[in-house]
């Protein structure tokens, strides 16, 4: 029987199925350190990767591994080209992901643009405080340009919110649509420096690769527009966090609302003392149900794998080819 190394513990039907199929080994609670998967994974045939990276140490360690699986859409952490070299597949779980991630990164616009969060603190640490028509002002959405960096799955869902809240949606991607799918999305294309120049709203949703690493930088913000906000939900290396900072300072930007961090979980100081800073620990996909559809999907990669069905999110697909089209 095939082992599958479960590198923290997960509940669900996605588990269920899993245990059904193969022996599968996880701890009672928290994750193995690296150490502990260092002297381990050699024993396994897979692997769903959950909170943790596989880098080429891990990798070359893992003797007979065949499969990782990563719990989520982001497989930055995952040393692709090392699992290559070893015939090792690397699958993620996009789909469970795209709505919630949508949903936050929406919440963030709302929250920046609205000073939801900062009249939230000013109410709560100023009980009994006046206020009247001409205070507490924001932005409101409806009528603003929203400029999506990354239409997949997640921009994409982004937009259908965007639009449906009155704002205008332009996109930037690596890869641009055919017009046809633009003009059932109710996009337009615009390269990345005419997209940041106009919109009221930039919300990045590009996976993180070394072309992506501070794909936001000193000269991306300065090309912003001093009304505008930038949300990220995708990775925190995609934006150059000091440049952030110093544009936010300097009062180039509106504001920011943010997901993830360069360097998390630490969060620099200047960024948790800005009133028109939003922040959130990470949460993209932290609701109970899409946890589960997360597990699903990570735990079928590897069940249709070792039944010879290429997983529908494979990453390298010539791994699969190489394997079973020989």
């Amino acid at each position: 029987m095939k082992r599958i190394l479960v590198t923290m513990p997960l509940t669900g039907r996605g588990m269920d199925a899993l245990k059904g199929r193969f022996h599968v080994a996880h701890p009672d609670k928290g994750r193995y350190s690296r150490d502990e998967l260092l002297r381990i994974i050699h024993e396994f045939d897979g692997i769903l990767a959950a909170g943790i990276g596989m880098d080429a140490e891990l990798i070359r360690a893992a003797k007979n591994l065949k499969i990782i699986s990563v719990y989520g859409a982001g497989y930055d952490s995952i040393d692709v080209d090392e699992a290559g070299r070893h015939k090792i597949l690397v699958a993620n779980a996009p789909e469970s992901v795209a709505e919630p991630t949508a949903e936050l990164a929406f919440g963030l616009m709302l929250a920046t643009a609205r000073n939801i969060a900062a009249r939230d603190r000013w109410l709560r640490d100023n009980p009994g405080s006046r206020w009247g028509m001409m205070m507490n002002e924001g932005q409101s959405l409806y009528g603003k340009t929203l400029g999506i960096v990354g239409l997949g799955r997640i921009g994409k869902a982004v937009a259908r919110r965007g639009l449906a809240s009155g704002m205008e949606v332009f996109y930037f991607n690596r890869n641009r649509l055919d017009r046809e799918e633009e003009r059932q999305l109710g996009v337009a294309y615009l390269p990345l420096d005419q997209l940041l120049e106009v919109s009221d709203v930039v919300s990045l949703h590009t996976p993180l690769t070394p072309e992506t690493r501070h794909l936001i930088g000193e000269n991306q913000l300065a090309r912003m527009k001093k009304s505008a906000y930038l949300i990220n939900t995708a990775r925190g290396e995609v934006v150059d966090e000091k440049a952030l900072i110093r544009h936010l300072k300097q009062g180039n930007l509106a504001g920011a609302g943010l997901d993830v961090f360069e360097n998390e979980p630490h969060i620099p100081q200047e960024l948790l003392e800005m009133d028109n800073v939003v922040m959130t620990p990470h949460i993209g996909t932290a609701t109970h149900g899409v946890r589960l559809e997360m597990t699903r999907e990570a735990c079928q990669n590897i069940i249709d794998f070792f039944n010879g069905k290429m997983p529908a999110s494979t990453i390298n697909l010539q791994v699969f080819e190489s394997l079973y089209h020989k």
